[in-house]
Formats: structure tokens, sequence, C-alpha cells
């Protein structure tokens, strides 16, 4: 399976602060955004993906992450125009995807809770169909949301409705078979202009091939697109991972403990970053759990 990181669009309900800067390059506490949706594909064990973003952030993205090896990934980047809709990415992405399945998930979405790991592994096992995750939240007109019948089978899924049938919205994470890319080719714009990732998800549910995980109250999952939302991330991630002493969203760890890298080469990585984010890595180095 390969993954996608879509880290495009204006970001105007972030202005004036996204006016000279991507959001997904803005710091979520200790690290920049793009590291937690980054993290999670790598928790999947995805090690091949393409990060889509606007034509003037492209480089700055590569000045950030490289081309994935010293992580042991390989990182590749495509350009989105404009943006027209989070199904565009299949289209944009479609040499990169070739014969594979594929994993998609927004670059300012976080996700955290206990076997996060294990969860997101399983979906990325997926040979036929699509998975996709639910999360509780008090506000699901601002999504796509999910009615069940009464033995909780998934019946519909509408685009921000005005009267929501349930209180579950799908979240920005999506794994997919090949046939996503045929699926996306065959969408109408919306009325917005854009290609639909809820029209993607309404195929599969009329084929019988959606499945939907539902996140429970020990998963957290963060929409960091507002000022408000971008505090509480920070706020969230700091308060975690100070009571813990454990980090959310470090790639460089995430990497030596899947095996990607080996100790030595994230005792090099750990030598150029002078701060406590390099200080904790220098603790990882010495954990032999």
């Amino acid at each position: 399976m390969k993954g996608i990181i879509l880290a495009g669009g204006k970001a105007t309900r972030l202005y004036p602060v996204t006016k000279g800067i991507c959001k997904q390059l803005l710091p979520v506490y200790d690290k920049p955004m793009v590291y937690y949706p980054l993290s999670v594909l790598m928790l999947a064990g995805i090690k091949e993906i393409l990060l889509i973003s606007t034509a003037v952030d492209i480089p700055r993205f590569k000045q950030l992450l490289g081309n994935g090896k010293e992580l042991g990934l390989k990182l590749s980047f495509a350009i989105q125009k404009e943006p027209k809709g989070i199904a565009e990415s299949f289209l944009i992405a479609e040499k990169f995807i070739g014969k594979d399945s594929v994993a998609l998930i927004l670059g300012d979405n976080i996700f955290y809770g206990h076997n996060m790991g294990e969860f997101l592994k399983n979906a990325s096992t997926l040979t036929e169909g699509g998975v996709i995750f639910g999360y509780y939240v008090k506000d699901p007109q601002r999504y796509g949301v999910i009615e069940f019948d009464k033995c909780c089978n998934v019946i519909s899924i509408e685009e921000k409705p005005k009267n929501p049938k349930s209180n579950f919205v799908v979240c920005g994470l999506y794994f997919y078979d090949n046939q996503v890319v045929k699926i996306a080719r065959g969408l109408k714009p919306s009325k917005r202009g854009e290609l639909e990732i809820t029209d993607v998800n309404k195929v599969y549910l009329k084929k019988n091939k959606l499945k939907v995980n539902l996140l429970g109250r020990g998963y957290a999952w963060l929409d960091t697109g507002t000022h408000d939302a971008l505090i509480d991330a920070s706020i969230f991630i700091k308060t975690v991972e100070e009571r813990q002493g454990l980090k959310i969203g470090c790639i460089e760890e995430i990497a030596y403990r899947s095996g990607y890298i080996n100790k030595k080469q994230l005792e090099k990585l750990a030598k150029g970053i002078n701060t406590d984010y390099g200080e904790y890595l220098k603790r990882v180095c010495l954990d032999e759990k």
C-alpha cells in the first residue's frame, strides 16, 4: 500500500497567519503539523508516500523532509494547482499509485490513541473496497456525517448537512483499493466546484464495499483548521507529552521502532537537533525496549 498526504489549499480560515506560510508547516507544539499525518502513515507500515501541495510550498516541504531516506522512507512530491477537492488527490497521484491500494490522510489531521498502530496496520491490509474512520463530535454539520441503521450498519454519508442524522463524522483518513482512481475519474464536481471525497465513499457504500471503523473514547481526532483548533491541538499534545514523557508524532522514533532505521542512524538524527526534541531522541537511543 502507498500513502498520500494532501497538504494543499489556501487555509483562509487561518489568515493572516497562513498568508506567508503553508498551514501544514505551522507548529503544533514542538513539531511541524505535517509530522502528525506523516507519522500516521508510518504507523500503518506505509513507506512510500506522496505529498501533494502547492507549487510555492513544495520546496519548503522538500527542505523539511528531503526524500525520506533518513527515515527509511521514499518520499515524493506533486503539485495541486488549485484546491479542487480531496478526491482530486487520486487523479494527481494516479501514476504514483500504479496498481497498488492507497491510503490518503489530510495534512491538518492529528490522530492519537492506544494501539493506534495496530488499528492502522489492520486497515492497510485491505485488498478490496474501502475503510474509513468515524468519530463522534458535537458539531457534525461541519463534516461528512455517517448515518447508521438499528444494527449499526452504515446506510448513508452526507456532506455538511444542515440537519445531521447522527453525531458520527468521517475523519480525514481513508484507505482504498486500486479502484479509487477509476472512481475519482468518474466523479462530477459538486456545487462547490470540487471532487468530493464523500462521493467516493458513496460509490463504495453503494457497492457494499465500504467499512467504517469507529474511533471510540480512547482515541483523539483533531482537525487543526482554525486558530482555536490549532491552539487546542498544541495544548493537547503538550499536556500528553509532558505527562507521559513520550512524544506524539515523532517520526524519527517511529522510523527507529518500526525498523526503518537503526540506532546509529537515529543517533545521527538526534545530534542534529539541539533542542528538547533532540534530547528525547537521544533517550530513545538508550531505550532497549
